[in-house]
């Protein structure tokens, strides 16, 4: 599995954009660079292959690569970010998406009229369904009216706790029939449709704050923050490997392992 990540080499929180970032609580540089490793040496543990995107100054949030864009349909849907903080980076990860041979389908630095979208921060596959948060960062229209995606395989998710902003803090999708959720986190009537589409585990509030659905699944292994023993037990008792890395300094920004990457396939 190709995977998507960028050094943190200027990650810091220097502004706030949603109820996790505080700037009066900076992150430690030495020890962001070290959780950082410890994710990207464990997802090359667990078979993935991972590509860097150069990182950027003065874009401390350029690490969060999930928010980069969403690969669909063997093509690239470039974020069109909601918050002006993060805007600067489409450019820099859309010149990395064509000169690395893929084909990116929107233009959303030109067209500044269509809908937000926040990449695979809002966007979570199974083969058949790909549910979309939409209620903060990500809004329903871009999903529904430019033609990019099957009307037939969406599952729209709107979110209604700030502190879960994008889909992929309080949902994961383990394989095809089974996904972990922090129901909260939802309207009742998505609630209700999530419960349709595929078997869901439930993770309790204390674990949902450490982040525990910001996992990265590869294959049958889990990657997910450490600080969740209640779900990893779940989790190995339905034949899941499980890898906890510390991710302590990016959860101060309202990101952990699944907003550090973005699938390329």
């Amino acid at each position: 599995m190709r995977i998507l990540m960028c050094r943190p080499d200027y990650y810091d929180i220097e502004y706030e954009i949603n109820p996790w970032m505080n700037k009066t609580r900076k992150a430690n540089h030495q020890r962001a660079i070290e959780q950082w490793e410890g994710l990207f040496q464990t997802i090359q543990e667990c078979g993935g292959k991972v590509e860097l995107v150069p990182p950027v100054r003065g874009l401390p949030d350029m690490t969060f690569a999930a928010n980069a864009g969403l690969f669909y349909d063997e093509k690239i849907i470039l974020a069109n970010f909601k918050v002006i903080e993060r805007k600067g980076e489409i450019s820099y990860t859309q010149s990395w998406f064509e000169k690395a041979g893929f084909t990116v389908v929107n233009r959303p630095g030109i067209d500044q009229h269509i809908a937000y979208f926040e990449g695979a921060g809002d966007a979570l596959h199974t083969i058949n369904k790909l549910f979309v948060g939409c209620g903060f960062r990500s809004e329903r229209g871009f999903y529904e009216n430019n033609g990019h995606f099957d009307s037939k395989k969406l599952v729209i998710c709107e979110l209604v706790n700030p502190y879960y902003y994008h889909i992929d803090t309080c949902f994961c999708p383990l394989n095809d029939q089974l996904a972990i959720w922090f129901p909260a986190a939802f309207s009742k009537e998505s609630r209700e449709r999530m419960s349709q589409e595929i078997e869901l585990i439930a993770v309790e509030e204390e674990e949902a704050r450490r982040f525990a659905c910001n996992s990265v699944v590869i294959d049958r292994h889990v990657i997910m923050p450490s600080g969740c023993p209640k779900l990893e037990e779940i989790l190995k008792s339905r034949g899941f490997s499980v890898h906890s890395c510390e991710v302590d300094e990016y959860i101060k920004a309202g990101g952990a392992c699944k907003c550090l990457t973005m699938k390329l396939e």
